[in-house]
């Protein structure tokens, strides 16, 4: 480590850098669209594609779609072991294999081809169909590819219950998908569809032999099926209480939170289960509903000459604001006009609106923003916290109209805060555990509680706010909650867990940058303990990386192949730390931006295979497009202002 004033001469020339972050901005700068905003691909799994043409072919709409198109991309996804993959390297998992298959079978290919008797055999020697999750079992059933009785009941009414409960102990995006999937799972479909299938072959047991069935932990958690046992059946018997009023109400939530566009949610999930409820009911294709909401799905899909896939979600809003704040520390002038023209666009997104989250906030006053084009229900305190600090970051025309945008959100965030003493996602005080328990929510994402990687988000914002900026509503006693809940969630090994990126880079890299703003004396222990741990995860070509695996397995924290959005985020972190302790870990930091300046690409881009982004730890994983563009160019730029305060730049190349 070096203070500030042991700095010694870099081997990184100031030339190179002022070279590798002109190229990445001018690569950004091309991307910006006319209207303001940037925005690139969100890229999940296949299953979001494989659900798609199910969709269609449920609702006889396939035709219209470029479907066919999707047997390529899904030929051009399966692996050399024969099955398909939840992220980049996982070596394949069971029920994306088997939504993949289902979805050629849908297209016509017959089981006879090679590709799907490589699949066959991945599929079922890891148990076939009997071990897949809820969801496919679900989507399976709709085709008569499973059976309905091996599902969970959903009684509707669920949503008759008093205060709410438990529908609004869910998570925003598992609200979203339930709430429709109480109609269908009450109706227990299936839907005829052409080419007629079935997927007896991925029965590893074979068909005749599978128990449908929802299996026992031996724990507490039993307690679960015995209700089950109990719902399903009050079903066979017709004995299910206030089932009209409970169907009648979900149909009234689905209808009530359709936006004018048709998103749902602004998530597949929660659009195709909407559109799968009124299918049940009886909706026609040409119901305006329908419409609307089958253009919705079309705008989440990616079409090139002969490929067609889907996005679990589009992220504009999260997009432009990281952009902004990438171009800004890599020293584009405050008043730019490309800056102007995307903080006007972030204004003009500004949700105000109640939405879903009033339920329990009943304080608050809405000005979130969300991570999509349209989502009025659905405002986001990360999404929103990120636009503060981008906009702030900018010098607009009208600032004062930015101030009054600003502090209306900053207000609405302290709201927010759960009783934790953090904040989460999208919802107050959704930490109803036992929800990850029921049979339904095999995907353990059924709450949104308050995490370290958002809590540290709202806290940064706070930290680069003039005082003026911040309403009473966040005190100090509301930071210094946070704060302590911050140093209560650092791991034993110095780094935090990322919730919404992989994984504790990711947490310990953002919370390194709040705590170095609000807490540089009362955590200097805290702050120290996290940059050493970086420095120990260091790879030997510079690089830090880490496998989602760590998810499943913490021995893996901070360990896995180099990428540049996952070093950028270590060295934001250590030089954040450094300008809080004021001793830097100068040579790790460094050989880090060395890395990120070697990997650039000669048009300022950087490549990576790897997925970084999180939906549902274990279960789900994003790579956004956009993160190995600005998430770099923010750390160089960093890391030059840093350099240059210290004289630690040489001059020459």
């Amino acid at each position: 480590m070096q203070t500030q004033d042991q700095v010694s001469q870099s081997n990184i020339s100031l030339e190179k850098l002022n070279q590798v972050i002109d190229r990445s901005q001018n690569y950004l700068l091309a991307l910006q669209a006319a209207e303001g905003y940037w925005w690139a691909e969100l890229e999940s799994n296949v299953t979001m594609a494989s659900e798609v043409v199910l969709l269609h072919k449920i609702w006889g709409t396939n035709a219209t779609r470029p479907l066919h198109k999707v047997e390529n991309y899904l030929r051009r996804q399966q692996r050399d072991h024969g099955g398909w993959e939840l992220f980049y390297g996982d070596r394949g998992e069971l029920s994306t294999s088997v939504e993949a298959y289902m979805a050629m079978r849908l297209l016509g290919v017959p089981a006879s081809d090679p590709a799907l008797q490589r699949a066959r055999k991945f599929i079922c020697d890891r148990g076939g169909i009997s071990k897949t999750r809820i969801f496919t079992k679900f989507h399976l059933a709709l085709i008569g590819c499973y059976d309905w009785s091996g599902l969970p009941s959903l009684p509707p009414w669920l949503m008759l219950l008093p205060d709410s409960f438990p529908i609004y102990e869910m998570s925003s995006w598992a609200r979203g998908s339930t709430v429709p999937l109480l109609i269908v799972f009450d109706r227990k479909p299936v839907y005829r569809v052409d080419p007629a299938i079935n997927l007896d072959e991925l029965y590893a047991e074979g068909r005749e032999y599978a128990k449908f069935e929802l299996p026992s932990k031996g724990d507490w958690s039993d307690v679960f099926l015995w209700l089950d046992q109990a719902f399903k059946l009050g079903e066979a018997l017709n004995l299910v209480p206030f089932r009209d009023e409970g169907i009648a109400a979900a149909e009234k939530w689905v209808l009530e939170r359709q936006e004018p566009t048709g998103d749902w949610g602004g998530i597949i999930p929660a659009m195709l289960n909407s559109l799968l409820a009124l299918r049940a009911l009886g909706y026609d294709a040409n119901d305006p509903a329908v419409v609307r909401g089958m253009q919705s799905v079309d705008r989440f899909a990616i079409e090139t000459d002969d490929c067609y896939w889907m996005q679990p979600c589009v992220s504009p809003v999260w997009d432009t604001a990281l952009v902004i704040r990438a171009l800004v520390d890599s020293g584009i002038a405050p008043d730019h006009p490309a800056l102007v023209k995307s903080a006007q666009w972030l204004l003009d997104n500004q949700i105000l609106d109640d939405g879903d989250w009033t339920v329990k906030n009943k304080a608050g006053k809405p000005g979130g923003w969300a991570f999509e084009f349209i989502n009025r229900f659905y405002p986001d305190v990360d999404d929103s916290a990120v636009v503060v600090m981008a906009l702030n970051a900018v010098q607009m025309p009208n600032e004062p109209m930015k101030q009054q945008a600003i502090a209306r959100c900053v207000q609405w965030i302290a709201t927010m805060q759960c009783n934790g003493g953090g904040w989460a996602a999208f919802d107050l005080n959704n930490d109803a555990d036992w929800l990850n328990q029921v049979p339904y929510g095999d995907l353990k994402a059924m709450i949104d509680p308050n995490t370290a990687d958002v809590t540290a988000r709202v806290l940064e914002m706070a930290g680069r706010l003039d005082k003026a900026q911040i309403p009473t509503s966040l005190s100090q006693t509301a930071i210094d909650r946070a704060i302590t809940y911050l140093r209560h969630e650092q791991e034993p090994e110095g780094g935090w867990f990322g919730r919404w990126g992989v994984n504790y880079i990711y947490g310990t890299g953002g919370v390194l940058s709040a705590l170095s703003l609000l807490a540089t004396n009362s955590c200097h222990q805290e702050i120290d303990r996290g940059a050493n741990w970086l420095v120990t995860c260091q790879n030997q070509d510079g690089g830090w990386g880490e496998t989602c695996f760590s998810y499943n397995d913490r021995s893996l924290m901070g360990q896995g192949d180099s990428t540049a959005s996952q070093t950028a985020w270590a060295l934001t972190g250590l030089l954040a730390a450094g300008d809080a302790t004021g001793t830097y870990a100068m040579a790790a930091i460094e050989r880090g931006v060395q890395y990120l300046l070697d990997t650039q690409r000669s048009d300022g881009t950087w490549d990576e295979d790897y997925f970084t982004g999180t939906g549902f730890p274990g279960h789900f994983y994003l790579k956004y497009h956009l993160y190995l563009q600005h998430f770099p160019l923010t750390a160089i730029g960093r890391y030059r202002a840093t350099a240059l305060r210290l004289g630690g730049l040489s001059q020459e190349d």
